[in-house]
């Protein structure tokens, strides 16, 4: 039975639970991040570390953000009075490792979904804290800002261009050698530098299309492979797990196995 040759597109940090779940399911992996991310210290940052006391709530959207506190300021987490707001499970994990409870965790993992959560409870009129990275959408501090909250919003990490190019480049030649099965994107930088990185973006869509299973995590990245025409399907959670579950279900349908 031939193996589904499954590519990987998210950084390279964060890519060994999506290896490991390919290789799981049966199938063999191809890393090729096209998207790199750098905690960084920034003014922000420090701003939010230094008025933590004024904070009602904070809202972590990435793990990414959890490693800049710990890399940066590894007390942050202690004797914080405040409560905690996440989109997603593996965010929330991490801050359970760190000893701390959710108070809130949409079942939609978007920004959309924290909003409507926020909405529902009526959370109103409080000081909340976002670190993130800057080049995330409006949506989260805007939507929280609507609802007459105090939105402080502190620049965590960098989305960076991939620094290994080539990595991407022998991806881009594989799938045109018809050696990967499927592709998968996690967020909507992950396409688009995937697209920035493309000699021929037409032809791409094309194959992604036609010959390739493209699998994107959720409907937020599945905006941005319609903005490039890119036929796609995306899980009903928008996670990891269920994103490779859904990839070898569809797969194994389609090739009868």
């Amino acid at each position: 039975m031939k193996k589904p040759v499954v590519a990987i597109t998210r950084p390279a940090d964060r890519a060994k639970k999506a290896c490991e779940i390919v290789e799981k399911l049966g199938g063999s992996a191809v890393l090729a991040p096209t998207l790199d991310l750098k905690p960084v210290n920034t003014d922000s940052l420090k701003d939010l570390v230094k008025n933590k006391d004024s904070l009602d709530w904070i809202v972590f959207t990435s793990p990414t953000t959890i490693d800049s506190f710990n890399l940066f300021y590894p007390d942050f987490f202690n004797d914080l009075n405040c409560k905690f707001a996440v989109i997603g499970n593996k965010t929330g994990s991490l801050l359970k490792k760190q000893g701390i409870e959710v108070d809130l965790m949409p079942d939609d993992f978007t920004a959309e979904g924290l909003v409507e959560e926020f909405t529902k409870l009526d959370i109103r009129k409080k000081t909340i804290g976002i670190p993130r990275t800057a080049s995330a959408r409006a949506t989260l501090p805007e939507g929280l800002k609507n609802l007459d909250n105090k939105v402080i919003v502190a620049e965590a990490y960098k989305s960076l261009f991939p620094m290994d190019e080539k990595s991407v480049k022998d991806l881009i030649a594989k799938i045109e050698n018809s050696e990967i099965d499927a592709i998968t994107f996690t967020s909507p930088l992950t396409v688009h530098n995937f697209f920035k990185i493309s000699e021929d973006n037409e032809k791409l869509v094309n194959l992604l299309s036609d010959k390739l299973l493209t699998v994107a995590i959720g409907p937020i990245t599945g905006n941005i492979l319609d903005d490039y025409k890119v036929k796609y399907i995306y899980p009903d959670t928008y996670t990891v797990p269920d994103m490779m579950e859904l990839l070898f279900k569809v797969w194994r349908d389609s090739n009868g196995r």
